[in-house]
Order: C-alpha cells, then sequence, then structure tokens
C-alpha cells in the first residue's frame, strides 16, 4: 500500500460540482477577513481605552469637586456661626453699649388708618458702672451734685437727652411715661 489515501472518485453531477469548486488552498482570499478582524478588534481595544482613561478623569474631577465642595460648605458653616454669634440678643446689646446707644423708651404705633396708638417716651441712658478713679480726680471735672461730668459724649447739656448719672434730672425725662400703648396687651411688642 502507499502512504498517501487514495480521493473517492466522484462520478456524474458531483464531479461536475467538483470541478467547479477549486482545489488549492487561497491565502489571498482569507488576508482581508484577517485584517478587517484585526482592525476591529484593535480599534475597539483604542475606543475603550479612550472610554476607561476619560471615565477615570471624570473620576478623579468628581472627587476633587466633591473635596472643593466639603471645603466649601465647612467654611460656610463656620461663617454661619460667626454670623449667628453676632446675632444674639446679648453681643448686639453690648455692641450698642459700645457703641453709645441706650434703650428705646415706650414706642408710639400707627394704626393702619393713620390714628396714633401710645405716647412716645425719650430714650433713658442706662448708668454705666462706676468707673474705679483715684483720689487724682478734679473737682473741675465734677459735674453738679459731685457726680463726675460725662466727657466726650458731644451732647451739649440743654439737648433734652437725660444724663445717665442724673436719672432725676430732665424734667421727668428719666421716668418713662406709661400710655396705652403699655398697657394694651393686644399691642405689638416693638423689635418683634
Amino acid at each position: 500500500m502507499s502512504g498517501k489515501p487514495s480521493k473517492p472518485q466522484l462520478r456524474g453531477r458531483a464531479a461536475r460540482l467538483a470541478a467547479l469548486l477549486p482545489t488549492g488552498t487561497s491565502h489571498a482570499a482569507r488576508t482581508p477577513f484577517v485584517l478587517l478582524v484585526v482592525t476591529l478588534l484593535g480599534g475597539g481595544l483604542i475606543t475603550l481605552l479612550l472610554l476607561n482613561s476619560a471615565l477615570s478623569e471624570g473620576s478623579f474631577r468628581l472627587s476633587d469637586l466633591r473635596q472643593e465642595t466639603k471645603t466649601l460648605t465647612d467654611e460656610e458653616q463656620a461663617l454661619q456661626r460667626d454670623v449667628d454669634a453676632y446675632a444674639e440678643p446679648d453681643a448686639l446689646a453690648r455692641r450698642a453699649r459700645e457703641l453709645g446707644m441706650v434703650p428705646g423708651g415706650d414706642p408710639a404705633f400707627l394704626e393702619p388708618d393713620g390714628t396714633v396708638r401710645g405716647e412716645p417716651g425719650p430714650a433713658t441712658a442706662v448708668p454705666s458702672p462706676p468707673e474705679q478713679s483715684g483720689p487724682s480726680e478734679s473737682p473741675a471735672a465734677a459735674g453738679p451734685g459731685g457726680t463726675p461730668a460725662p466727657s466726650g459724649s458731644g451732647e451739649p447739656r440743654g439737648s433734652g437727652a437725660a444724663s445717665p448719672t442724673a436719672p432725676g434730672s430732665a424734667g421727668g425725662a428719666a421716668t418713662p411715661s406709661r400710655g396705652p400703648a403699655a398697657s394694651d396687651p393686644s399691642s405689638p411688642t416693638p423689635g418683634r
């Protein structure tokens, strides 16, 4: 026997069809297909790499923006705490005293029809705690009655403002009058 198996012989119609088919292997027909598959795979990998790097960049940017948002939120909360501390009633009253302001007198209210309810009273200064000064205080600096004269107030004596050291002076202006607004429980509270 020979080492090569023999091909069966085709007869009739099968032989005619076999004659139409190419007998040799053709590498030229496979080359474009292989190039197409390699190109598609390479393009897919490059697209996947670009997409992955874009997502990573977006993730880093999102992380940076979250960190910046956290920092700005902390700063906003610190500023809000400062604003709240300045808006507390005690802090406002202390700052007003530092600026030389005094509590207001009895208020008067305007009704919607234009009538006035209540009788306004002048603002009275609350006496400040006496300053501890030594015996070197000159008698010329003392006001009437031996009390020290207020210095640097900028107000002339006859301006109608009550003296903080003499509550009984200024013709009863230091004692606020209680008008109908003070006794009427339905009247609104000032500052609210």
